[in-house]
């Protein structure tokens, strides 16, 4: 089961949540968020970036740094950019791309369910950047941002997001940059928030789509402060953390590419033969070339496209992670051919979101930068889900999600 709660949220008021809003804290470096907050102070940077307030080259883990963040967090609630609900709510986050929208019910995600598994995840953390994390959450006592989870699809629920999706909202906007809508409702009636309580009680578990080094901070820190407790009753907003859940039909998982600088010391026609022993390959001119199905891939090498398919028997369909592209690419290609072993590591391999779309690769190559890029066919949220069911762990680089889940429209302190 999945145990969650309503919380009252911290939030701008309708005028000022354009200005407030920001994109996560992990999408852009922080030369982009000094540009993107220049000239507004509202803006969320200051809290999750708030290196951008000091002088340029200014390391982001400096102690001062966190610091500056739980200030900034304390100036926006004592200056009412930031105003708390009155009562627990749950609310109601839409997201329009490409004309689709996906509906996510945001909601208090319980520390327990985490730690014990309920919470399921399907790639590794790094300690380095959960404990950056760590400390953010520390300093401010707040999640200023949330996790973005997915659920296995229940009727009943869809029926109450449906009927407030129908009313006005209380925040609708178009996002800078990308164009992306976003819009939020807060759903604040006790039938509604018991039933939904109920609802996510029947369901066997939720899923971290995006988010895990966020979602192990915020588990982390929730369990540090039951530890240090000794009323703890299991009952403090602590025990908590925000969270933003769709349900798995409505998500779509874009492809995750790779470049890479070099060919290992291989010509392209040696490049080429190597691959013709585990890939049917097929030369596609200039035009480009996208995945059209599993086991499919596409080759940008030297003013060229390539398809690339696999050859039965390199794969094996009921392994859960075998059978991933990015498995298949890695083993018989990076590894096998190219020599990289370790995607996290590795200095020659880069990787592109999809969202950039195939001209990125196609610019990255042609501009000298790398040597290659290779194109694959986007993971379904049906494998994400039973690689984490199965308690197995996905390859780097594996999922990107868009669109992003906008910061600053709800926050969740520790403390109520």
């Amino acid at each position: 089961m999945a145990t969650i709660r309503p919380f009252r949220g911290l939030r701008p008021p309708k005028h000022l949540v354009e200005k407030v809003a920001s994109r996560p804290y992990d999408v852009l470096n922080s030369d982009e968020a000094r540009a993107e907050a220049e000239g507004n102070p509202y803006s969320l940077y200051h809290i999750i970036r708030p290196e951008i307030d000091f002088p340029v080259g200014t390391d982001e883990h400096d102690p001062a740094v966190y610091r500056k963040a739980a200030e900034n967090f304390e100036r926006f609630q004592r200056e009412g950019w930031l105003v708390q609900d009155e009562k627990p709510c749950y609310y109601l986050y839409a997201q329009t791309m490409d004309g689709k929208t996906q509906y996510g019910l945001v909601v208090g995600a319980y520390v327990p369910d985490y730690l014990e598994g309920r919470i399921k995840k399907h790639e590794l953390t790094r300690r380095d950047k959960e404990e950056d994390r760590m400390r953010h959450v520390r300093a401010t006592n707040a999640n200023m941002e949330p996790v973005f989870f997915a659920y296995p699809d229940q009727e009943e629920i869809d029926r109450v997001v449906a009927r407030y999706a129908a009313r006005e909202p209380e925040y609708h906007f178009i996002a800078p940059g990308d164009g992306f809508g976003h819009a939020l409702w807060v759903i604040d009636d006790e039938a509604d928030i018991t039933r939904l309580t109920q609802l996510f009680a029947q369901l066997p578990a939720l899923y971290i789509a995006d988010g895990h080094h966020r979602s192990a901070a915020a588990a982390l820190v929730g369990a540090e402060k039951a530890s240090q407790n000794p009323q703890h009753t299991g009952q403090e907003e602590y025990n908590y953390f925000m969270a933003v859940c769709f349900p798995a039909s409505q998500l779509t998982i874009i492809d995750y590419n790779r470049v890479v600088k070099d060919l290992n010391g291989l010509s392209d026609e040696e490049f080429l033969r190597r691959l013709e022993k585990h890939f049917t390959v097929e030369a596609k001119g200039e035009e480009m070339y996208k995945p059209q199905r599993l086991h499919n891939f596409s080759l940008y090498l030297s003013g060229k496209w390539y398809s690339l398919t696999a050859r039965p028997g390199t794969y094996d369909d009921s392994d859960p992670i075998g059978t991933l592209d990015v498995t298949i690419s890695s083993t018989l290609i990076l590894d096998q051919i190219l020599g990289i072993r370790d995607l996290r590591s590795d200095r020659r391999i880069d990787f592109v979101g999809g969202i950039r779309g195939l001209g990125e690769l196609k610019r990255r190559v042609d501009s000298g930068e790398t040597r290659m890029a290779l194109a694959l066919y986007p993971v379904t949220m049906a494998q994400l889900m039973a690689i984490a069911d199965s308690g197995q762990i996905m390859p780097p680089k594996t999922t990107w999600f868009e669109p992003k889940l906008r910061s600053g429209l709800i926050v969740h302190k520790l403390k109520d």
